[in-house]
């Protein structure tokens, strides 16, 4: 059985919220909003006027308050929601012509940052949270 030295050990306190990736993740997360609604009912909708697809931002507006209150469980989610607005920008930015592709590859760039900061966010949790399991289950063991 190996010791664990000082410096790999893991803490018993819990990490300190990480404000740099929370203020990103809430920039691109509004930007993702802006974006989308500006895009779908004036910058490029896919029928001229505007279309219903600017609800799908819906998402992200729900995301707004746990975001803003700092809450993990939030910031896990929207980093799986992100990879959809990511799927949709590579979908149109290649599908799609004219400036369309300009407006997919500026949602490319924002669901991106917000994937990158709520996982970098969140992860501090994270291993915190796997720490305190790995002691539980040692001192279970002895």
């Amino acid at each position: 059985m190996s010791t664990l030295s000082p410096i790999s050990a893991p803490s018993t306190t819990p990490p300190q919220p990480a404000r740099g990736w929370q203020r990103l993740a809430l920039v691109s997360c509004i930007g993702l909003i802006f974006l989308g609604v500006v895009w779908e009912i004036w910058g490029a909708p896919i029928r001229p006027g505007g279309s219903w697809l600017a609800l799908k931002v819906l998402p992200l507006l729900f995301a707004l308050p746990g975001l803003l209150k700092m809450r993990v469980y939030t910031f896990q989610w929207v980093s799986m929601l992100s990879l959809l607005y990511q799927c949709e920008a590579i979908v149109r930015s290649t599908s799609d012509r004219g400036a369309s592709v300009y407006w997919a590859c500026v949602e490319l760039a924002l669901s991106t940052l917000l994937f990158i900061s709520a996982l970098a966010f969140a992860r501090p949790y994270k291993r915190y949270a796997k720490a305190l399991q790995a002691r539980s289950a040692k001192t279970r063991q002895t």
